[in-house]
């Protein structure tokens, strides 16, 4: 090695030194021992580990047998209440009994499977990292020795967004539904920032592109292209109210911000969040363990019988896979033999073939599909055009037309219909001819 070299490398060896974690900070938890005694949500079994920020905890937890996931906690042991689950690191990919957390002095955090599988990583090796913290805002992080963060757990949320957390524009970070109560992989809804709106989308398995289900965009004033949205809880100076819960959206280039009031709330509503559920409705979770012993208080509900925004009829699956709603209740069943009594087993009938002469469309007046509120449709087309296009298209299972405006929705799914005053709004659904 010539001295320049041997100089320069010197140089670099401070740099170097002060880029590793310390023994002291580094740890191996491994997914074993006993299971924790409080109720959680979707009635999960778990494991807690020494990561801890109140009311924030991290824990391994499991709804079925020998499948684990990495997730943040929320609540205390002071009052009897649910445990909530609002951050997970490897959803949709377990790991089992034995599986181990490891920080290393290289400072990247690996989960890895009992079989040495990685299951999910921050893939921060070598990066400068010096220590990891879990934040009282619920913010994991990994920092360097400036404090600078490395890498941090609100950018990547599953269905939650916490206070202070952000969704940027472009699909970089979006919230995603969970599957169900029993299964934690990615389920069909999701909310996503794009530049002029705040969208919820439903994913079916027959279509190609998500449906639109509601924006935000008619509820704002656009003053520049979107860049974010952040959930904030700020002090109310309204006599009366606590605190204002607001999601504010930053615009591109500029320090001005949207700001969409949700709720105001008359305590401390600090310990807050937003879910995505799994029937694709947004709700805010306040968690305010000096009320009473429940602690929990759902403070807005996006749809809702009380709601100023949308009625649960605009929910997909509120009545299920097919399904006539009106004032938020699932009142009819479209059939062969016209409108009958609504039940889970209310279902669109299977067609013997793709043949247009093997089926014909039932006519419904005054019906909307959940996704012509919100999407533009084809159009303006004649209403013949609209028919051929379904009849043509096997997976198609209905259309719907606006005779005003000349407008035409295809539909793979049917789930839940809108019962509505206009008539000049149609549904058409496909039954088999009799035999």
């Amino acid at each position: 090695m010539s001295l320049l070299s041997l100089l320069c490398f010197l140089s670099l060896f401070p740099f170097i030194a002060r880029a590793v974690v310390p023994s002291s900070a580094t740890f191996k938890y491994v997914n074993e021992g006993e299971i924790g005694p409080y109720v959680t949500e979707y009635g999960a079994d778990y494991r807690v580990l020494d990561v801890f920020g109140s009311p924030f905890q991290l824990c391994f937890y499991n709804t079925t047998h020998n499948a684990f996931t990495l997730a943040l906690r929320m609540a205390t042991r002071r009052a009897t209440s649910l445990f909530r689950w609002v951050w997970e690191a490897n959803r949709g990919n377990p790991v089992r009994e034995n599986a181990t957390l490891t920080f290393g002095t290289d400072g990247n955090l690996v989960l890895a499977d009992a079989d040495g599988r990685i299951a999910w990583q921050t893939n921060t090796a070598n990066k400068g990292v010096v220590g990891l913290q879990l934040l009282r805002t619920g913010n994991m992080v990994l920092h360097d020795s400036q404090g600078k963060f490395i890498w941090q757990s609100f950018d990547s949320p599953t269905d939650t967004l916490l206070v202070g957390q952000s969704l940027r524009a472009g699909g970089v970070s979006k919230l995603v539904s969970r599957a169900s109560a029993e299964d934690n992989s990615n389920g069909p809804y999701s909310l996503v920032l794009e530049a002029n709106r705040l969208a919820m989308y439903y994913k079916s398995k027959n279509s190609p592109t998500p449906f639109l289900y509601f924006n935000f965009e008619s509820f704002m004033t656009l003053i520049g292209t979107l860049a974010n949205v952040t959930l904030s809880i700020t002090p109310d100076t309204v006599e009366g109210y606590a605190y204002d819960m607001q999601l504010n959206f930053g615009v591109e280039g500029s320090t001005d911000v949207i700001d969409f009031l949700i709720a105001r709330p008359k305590y401390n509503s600090t310990l807050s969040f937003i879910r995505l559920g799994i029937d694709g409705n947004l709700k805010l979770y306040t968690y305010y363990d000096h009320v009473d012993w429940r602690a929990w208080e759902v403070t807005f509900t996006l749809f809702s019988r009380d709601s100023d925004l949308e009625t649960e009829c605009q929910l997909p699956l509120r009545c299920g896979s097919l399904g006539l709603c009106e004032d938020n209740q699932c009142v009819a069943c479209p059939t062969a033999n016209g409108l009958t009594g609504w039940s889970q087993g209310c279902q669109p009938v299977k067609l013997p073939s793709c043949n247009p002469n093997s089926f014909h469309y039932n006519k419904l007046e005054g019906v909307d599909h959940f996704m012509s509120k919100y999407t533009s449709g084809a159009g303006p087309v004649k209403e013949i055009d609209c028919l051929k296009k379904c009849s043509s298209d096997c997976k198609c299972l209905g259309y719907f037309y606006h005779t005003l405006s000349s407008k035409c929705w295809v539909a793979y799914d049917l789930m839940t219909l809108t019962k509505v005053s206009n008539s000049t709004h149609l549904g058409y659904i496909k039954f088999p001819n009799k035999s």
